[in-house]
């Protein structure tokens, strides 16, 4: 079999039919036929975006690829298809509700209502200093003391643990001054859209706005999330090992916010990801939190860090899943504590009548692993607003992964066996790579590395259970909550010590709405400090233990009971297509529309390695049998920036999308200056060629106007002729 028919199979596998089934047929009107030249005739929905590298659905021979991607000029905008249009809904600095329209939008999520409305939830995930800083005053009218802060902290090694400052010293103002400014821009927001007859546009004024930030609840405690499950116990203990930030289960604000889910009854569920750049990830034993001060306060003009450090925030009450109901602005969020506490980066729900609620969810890290949690109840209705009561009791389990494709979920709780990964599995790979464990000490918050079996096996002769590591601390009902919850709360070393996979940075997990599959983006198989996925099992298209591009993974689940097994199988790969990939790199979100098209998002990073790939980009991969097969890339985002949270509205005749981080990595674009960049690139023959390629050197978004600073926002991207996304032109 060829490469390109191979490509084929893996993604009639991703959409779950077979390379001659005729299953979706029904799923889309035809669409009218395109000439693709020598890639074969096809019903495309769409002419692609052309995208800086030759693909096998680009429709070019190999001499017209040559020909054409001899140069290639990379944009500073969000490119589409002829014939759509994005238009900016929201940007950085809109007033929203109490507050404003936050930084570095990520996730959304569309919810129609009655009468053409509906609402647009949004998560504000991180802080880019670069472009924050110059674009600030821009965007909110106001200036912030960044110089003299920053010229401050340099006598004192950049960074500073607020509470050891003396109450007068001036620096105490300068640092609230600007973390009370930077969380403001983090964490959840909501806004109305109304539709006319041109697409859909901001309502403003709404009733249903609101602004979950950073510091929601420090000032006025009625805006203070709240907690459910185990971890409220631990919060509310008055005789901690750690810090105890005396507010007992009331929780300030939510920051580090990146993708999330919905429920089938109408909340959005929004994941803490990397929390651990602004308070302290470790914990003790008893799951209460390392001081603030091991995450000092630092601005030094490249790195904002340690926010939570000047308001005293708790590590123990961040790396949650958050819940919240966009029609009821009034209405508490709560952190649902047996998801486990870790990065998390996205999560889907399975919600049916008579069974257990299942809730799934992966750690984005290097090392991280995949979760899911099984409810205590059933669900009676899958649309009752009174579900989310089914998130307080439960269990969360952890996969471990086969390498012939099978699995089973191991459960994070006191009763189960402490077995690692040794060393030696990975010394057969040739790595060197410690095994990462609650620290043996167990007065010390944090994690020891362990480097050799022998050591492996005197920590576990030492710990047989969880429960040996995260001990009861007593014999009554709360005891056993507090030893519940300090295993939830620590649940990345605690699923380590449990023998889990390592994972290649699980991201977005998404139901296929046709046969019920799990969908699981894995963005990407490297290493660093925080660890390394099992190269047993996750391997590239030639047995490649590291493979940076990622893959999409097909998880057929088992039931949700104890010890359930499961199946999966890697259905795509990201890399080059002559190397065996799909053509994109760091596959991050996906999304289905409502025709059951599988939608994908990228997220690479700024290595030189990967500039090949060109600027962040979306992907259409169709389920229709006339198109199926096929990886088509839909829109290309501006320099610098991320394409996140994919969402469609109801009738699927617009794409929602956040333009993340534009300019990060080279900030604002002052004039034309553009950089030349050499690319070496392989037809659809086998043939290999050069490639000039000019590459705006910073961003200017969504302005286009040289010297002014770039901001995120959020788009909508319709037809112009109105039209279904995917419907024939006329």
């Amino acid at each position: 079999m060829n490469r390109s028919a191979l490509k084929r199979r893996q993604l009639l596998e991703l959409l779950g039919i077979g390379a001659g089934s005729s299953a979706a047929a029904m799923l889309l009107p035809q669409l009218e036929v395109r000439s693709r030249g020598t890639a074969g005739d096809a019903a495309l929905p769409f002419v692609p975006v052309r995208a800086p590298l030759p693909l096998p659905a680009d429709g070019l021979s190999a001499a017209d690829q040559r020909r054409i991607y001899r140069t290639f000029n990379v944009d500073d905008k969000l490119l589409v298809p002829e014939g759509y249009r994005a238009e900016l809904i929201a940007v950085w600095g809109d007033l929203l509700a109490t507050g404003r329209f936050g930084f570095n939008n990520d996730y959304l999520a569309f919810q129609a209502l009655p009468g053409g409305k509906a609402l647009l939830s949004i998560n504000f995930e991180y802080i880019s200093p670069q472009t924050w800083s110059a674009g600030f005053s821009e965007a909110v009218g106001t200036t912030l003391p960044l110089e003299p802060l920053q010229q401050s902290l340099a006598s004192r090694g950049g960074s500073v643990d607020v509470a050891s400052l003396a109450a007068n010293d001036p620096l105490r103002s300068l640092i609230e001054a600007v973390a009370r400014a930077a969380m403001a821009d983090l964490g959840i927001g909501v806004l109305e859209l109304e539709q006319g007859s041109s697409g859909w546009r901001r309502l403003g004024g709404s009733r249903y706005e609101r602004r979950i930030d950073g510091l929601s609840g420090l000032s006025q405690q009625e805006q203070a999330l709240r907690c459910s499950g185990p971890a409220a116990a631990v919060f509310r203990h008055s005789q901690p090992l750690g810090y105890r930030d005396g507010l007992g289960d009331r929780i300030i604000g939510t920051f580090a916010n990146c993708a999330g889910g919905t429920t089938p009854w109408g909340t959005v569920l929004s994941a803490e990801e990397n929390f651990q750049s602004q308070v302290p990830e470790a914990v003790y034993a008893d799951g209460s939190a390392a001081s603030p001060e091991k995450r000092p306060f630092r601005w030094d003009g490249s790195r904002l860090d340690g926010l939570g450090n000047p308001f005293g925030l708790a590590g123990n009450k961040y790396g949650w899943m958050v819940e919240f109901d966009p029609r009821e602005p009034s209405k508490p969020a709560v952190k649902h504590s047996l998801l486990g506490r870790f990065r998390h980066e996205a999560v889907a729900v399975v919600a049916r009548s008579g069974e257990p609620l299942v809730v799934y969810s992966g750690c984005d890290r290097h090392g991280g692993h995949f979760y899911r949690f099984v409810s205590e109840g059933l669900v009676q209705d899958p649309l009752d607003r009174t579900n989310s009561r089914l998130f307080a009791a439960g269990r969360l389990e952890v996969a471990r992964f086969n390498a012939e494709g099978s699995g089973t979920w191991i459960a994070l709780e006191a009763t189960t066996a402490v077995q690692p990964q040794p060393p030696s599995h990975y010394e057969r790979f040739g790595w060197e790579q410690p095994v990462v464990l609650p620290h043996s000490d167990r007065q010390r918050s944090g994690s020891e590395a362990l480097s050799s079996d022998s050591a492996l096996q005197a920590y576990c002769s030492r710990y047989k259970k969880l429960g040996d590591l995260y001990p009861l601390g007593g014999d009554d009902v709360q005891a056993q909550l507090r030893q519940q919850g300090a295993i939830l709360i620590d649940a990345h070393l605690a699923a380590n010590a449990a023998g889990a996979t390592a994972c290649p940075r699980p991201e977005d997990t998404d139901i296929d709405p046709i046969n019920g599959d799990l969908l699981i983006a894995f963005t990407a198989a490297g290493r660093d400090e925080s660890g390394c996925s099992d190269p047993a099992v996750f391997r590239g298209p030639k047995g490649e233990s590291l493979w940076p591009h990622g893959w999409v993974m097909r998880l057929s689940d088992g039931g949700a009971g104890r010890g359930a097994r499961f199946r999966w199988r890697m259905v795509a790969a990201g890399g080059l297509p002559w190397e065996g990939g799909l053509g994109f790199s760091h596959p991050d979100n996906l999304a289905f529309d409502p025709s059951g098209n599988l939608w994908l998002v990228t997220d690479r990073s700024g290595d030189a390695d990967l500039d090949v790939f060109g600027n962040n980009s979306c992907w259409l991969l169709p389920r229709a049998s006339a198109m199926a097969g096929q990886a088509l890339c839909f829109a290309i985002g501006p320099v610098g920036s991320e394409l996140c949270g994919p969402c469609f509205d109801t009738e699927g005749r617009t794409l929602f999308l956040a333009v993340q981080h534009p300019g990060e990595g080279q900030g604002v674009r002052q004039g034309k200056e553009v950089e030349a960049q050499a690319h070496s690139l392989v037809d659809r023959n086998g043939q290999r060629f050069e490639q000039l390629r000019w590459v705006p050197l910073g961003s200017n978004w969504p302005s286009g106007v040289p010297g002014r600073p770039p901001r995120p926002g959020v788009v909508a991207i319709r037809r112009l002729n109105n039209q279904p996304l995917i419907a024939p032109s006329p």
